[in-house]
C-alpha cells in the first residue's frame, strides 16, 4: 500500500481524491481486477464512470458549493425565461439541476483522477463498445478499467 501511495502522490495534484477512485475501482473490479464498461447497481447497468460520479458526489455536498452553484442555475434561468410561481416546482428543478451539474463535474474528476493512476502505472483504460479500438473517444464507447495486478490485493 505505501508504494501506491507514492505512485499515486508522484504524478496527482489530488493524491486523496485519486486513491478514492482508486479504492472504489478496486471494489467495483472483478477478480482480475477489471470495472466495466458497467456496475451493475438496482438492476441497472450503469457506467464505470457514472457509477464513480455517483459515489463521489458526497464529497461536492458541502454546502456553500451547493448554494453557489444553485445561485448560478438561478440567474441563468432568470435570463431565458419567466421563474415558476410555484416554490416547490422552482425548488425541485434547481435541485435536478444542481444534481446534473454535480454529476457532470464528478465525471469530469473521475476521468482527471483516472488520467493520473495511468500515469501512474496503477491502471490501465480503454473503450468498449461500438468501435473498439477507433482511434477517436466516444463513439458509443464506455471506459473500462483494469487495475494492475496486486494493486487490487493491496486495496481489498
Amino acid at each position: 500500500m505505501p508504494a501506491v501511495v507514492d505512485k499515486i502522490m508522484a504524478v496527482s495534484p489530488r493524491p486523496r481524491y485519486t486513491l478514492l477512485v482508486l479504492n472504489l475501482l478496486a471494489k467495483a473490479a472483478n477478480p482480475n481486477g477489471v470495472a466495466g464498461p458497467y456496475i451493475f447497481e438496482e438492476g441497472q447497468a450503469v457506467p464505470v464512470r457514472d457509477w464513480l460520479g455517483r459515489a463521489l458526489i458526497p464529497m461536492a455536498r458541502r454546502h456553500h458549493r451547493r448554494q453557489d452553484i444553485r445561485r448560478k442555475i438561478l440567474d441563468e434561468m432568470k435570463k431565458k425565461a419567466p421563474l415558476p410561481a410555484d416554490q416547490a416546482e422552482l425548488d425541485q428543478i434547481l435541485d435536478a439541476q444542481v444534481q446534473d451539474r454535480l454529476q457532470q463535474s464528478a465525471r469530469c474528476g473521475v476521468s482527471r483522477a483516472v488520467s493520473d493512476l495511468v500515469r501512474a502505472g496503477l491502471v490501465h483504460r480503454h473503450y468498449q463498445g461500438y468501435h473498439v479500438d477507433h482511434e477517436n473517444r466516444g463513439a458509443q464507447r464506455e471506459a473500462v478499467y483494469t487495475l494492475l495486478p496486486g494493486v487490487r490485493a493491496a486495496l481489498i
